[in-house]
């Protein structure tokens, strides 16, 4: 059987995608308390993104959300990698801003433990990725339109993607700056 160069970087891509799945799971959690969530998007569920990423450029006037969903369009993949608003509920820890985890809670606010994690989970995936050498780049305006779609699960407030791609040169760092 003869596998063609394609096929077999798209396979090293999801194995990869896979891989930084993993990672963040298992990245270190404050507490740990366990709160990220994970995705992965390929085909229309990746194309829908893509569009979603495109009207906040329009609603929004903020001209990074199309240059980043053409980055999203010429991915074969896209991780998401999210957080649950749960407070870790540490007495008066106040590392957040607000004396008590029910202030935060009052206010909106997120815990400031989560979003650390959040943080180390994404470092962890993207490590997965620089390490299979597969391309890849951070994204919030990804996670502002995976949250918009409503792709993660309940309560993930705060979340981002990581598009992946095999090219010849890196479409997520040789791009024009907006």
């Amino acid at each position: 059987m003869i596998y063609g160069n394609k096929e077999m970087e798209r396979s090293a891509i999801f194995g990869a995608a896979k891989l930084m799945v993993a990672a963040a799971r298992t990245a270190p959690k404050a507490r740990g308390i366990d709160n990220i969530e994970t995705l992965i998007l390929d085909g229309g569920d990746k194309d829908a993104l893509a569009a979603e990423m495109r009207k906040l450029a329009d609603e929004t006037g903020v001209p990074i959300f199309t240059r980043d969903a053409g980055n999203v369009d010429h991915s074969e993949y896209v991780v998401l990698i999210g957080v649950k608003n749960i407070p870790n509920a540490l007495k008066n820890c106040g590392l957040c801003g607000f004396e008590n985890c029910a202030e935060t809670v009052r206010a909106g606010a997120n815990c400031t433990f989560n979003i650390t994690d959040l943080g180390i989970a994404l470092g962890s995936a993207a490590a997965i990725a620089a390490d299979n050498r597969i391309d890849n780049r951070i994204m919030w305006t990804v996670g502002k339109a995976a949250r918009r779609l409503l792709l993660m699960p309940e309560r993930v407030e705060v979340c981002y993607g990581i598009p992946l791609s095999t090219a010849g040169k890196s479409i997520y760092y040789d791009r024009t700056p907006v």
